[in-house]
């Protein structure tokens, strides 16, 4: 059931009470009129239910209106008709479709014009500018305001959009940089703390499978060199995660450098797998990387020797690092085929991470077996530009 707003029920009554109480006083507007004083009654009872309408039918009550105020124009004429007609036109433009809410402005303000100049062709008095003051005032003026506040509630309406977008695109921007962060702290804890993990895994199987005193003399080395390592490793990256102001003390990132290092340790953790590790570097020497390809090369080495400690038959793993035509080429070669002794498990979260630290850069990876070798295989872009682009 259709219930009128409050305010406009209020309108619509105190508009019409006050113009019978204009119409009972003998308060009107026009001298000369064509109809009996009671006909001035007619236009008023009929536009004054229209105020219960002007938000649901504007385009009705805008037309009972027009003739309303018309029709009055032949009686002796009452005010509260002309105020009752004005409002109707502010709402049909207020609530109105957009299309009228561009249209009654720019038609009104017309037939403002058209009245004063035919007003004036006709009486050719002052008075008659008069005549089109008073219809510009009642029906240009509140199309205008209308239009005024219209334009005003959408341009809020807009702004209050906007606003909500914005905070929408912050909080998907927020989200997505926690979850790129969770990542890249992932990969890194892995690959700083896998290499030592599976070094103690494989060593303590062994030590567990072999009963000997040598070799569970040396196995236990191995695995007291891995934990402290790997627990340094640890300390760092809380670290780093603890505390990231300017006080904090700056901590090296890995580079190709430290290559050496890393297979003279993966030498000491693969020899009871029967493992060596050969280092081929043919970069040209003084050509500085971007330090992400740094990091990125780094640690793809690095987890592929975990991967081999973890997985590879006896033989020989060769790590080979070149860089041409602007780009920085990084192979680990590893013995392919059923191992004897003992495995540490594998999630395939290297892989992942590797892949993803690849990708990051713009580069291209691949990892699979290639004859009696598992290879993976690393293209990264070597020029600051392409990094940055």
């Amino acid at each position: 059931m259709f219930r009128p707003p409050r305010d406009d029920v209020l309108l619509a009554v105190v508009s019409v009470l006050a113009g019978l109480l204009l119409w009972s006083l003998g308060i009107h507007m026009n001298d000369r009129h064509l109809l009996p004083a009671w006909a001035a009654l007619v236009p008023l009872l009929a536009l004054g239910p229209m105020e219960l309408l002007r938000r649901t039918a504007p385009n009705t009550t805008l037309a009972v209106g027009t003739v309303g105020v018309i029709a009055d124009q032949f009686t002796v004429g009452n005010l509260a008709t002309v105020l009752i007609f004005t409002d109707l036109m502010y709402a049909a433009v207020v609530y109105g479709k957009p299309a009228m809410a561009r249209r009654l402005p720019i038609t009104t303000g017309l037939v403002t014009i058209a009245v004063t100049v035919a007003f004036l062709a006709w009486l050719r008095t002052p008075q008659s500018l008069m005549i089109g003051v008073l219809t510009g005032i009642v029906c240009f003026g509140p199309a205008l305001t209308g239009a005024t506040l219209r334009n005003h509630r959408e341009a809020a309406e807009a702004a209050r959009l906007r606003a909500e977008q914005t905070a929408l695109l912050a909080e998907m921007d927020r989200s997505q940089a926690v979850v790129a962060e969770r990542a890249r702290m992932a990969r890194e804890l892995h690959d700083m703390v896998a290499n030592h993990l599976s070094a103690i895994a494989i060593h303590s199987t062994a030590a567990l499978s072999i009963d000997s005193p040598e070799t569970s003399r040396e196995a236990l080395g191995v695995i007291r060199e891995n934990s402290v390592q790997g627990l340094a490793e640890m300390r760092r990256l809380i670290g780093l995660l603890r505390d990231a102001g300017a006080e904090q003390e700056a901590v090296a990132t890995p580079s190709l450098d430290g290559l050496d290092a890393l297979l003279g340790q993966a030498r000491v953790n693969g020899a009871a797998s029967g493992l060596d590790f050969v280092l081929l570097d043919e970069r040209a020497p003084g050509e500085p990387l971007p330090a992400p390809v740094e990091l990125a090369a780094y640690r793809i080495v690095q987890e592929s020797l975990t991967n081999a400690l973890k997985h590879a038959v006896p033989g020989t793993v060769r790590v080979r690092v070149a860089r041409a035509d602007g780009l920085l080429t990084v192979r680990v070669d590893s013995p392919y085929g059923d191992r004897p002794g003992p495995r540490a498990p594998g999630s395939g979260a290297g892989l992942v991470g590797m892949q993803e630290r690849t990708e990051l850069l713009g580069g291209e990876f691949s990892a699979g077996r290639a004859g009696s070798v598992w290879q993976v295989r690393a293209q990264l872009p070597a020029e600051e530009k392409a990094v940055a682009g």
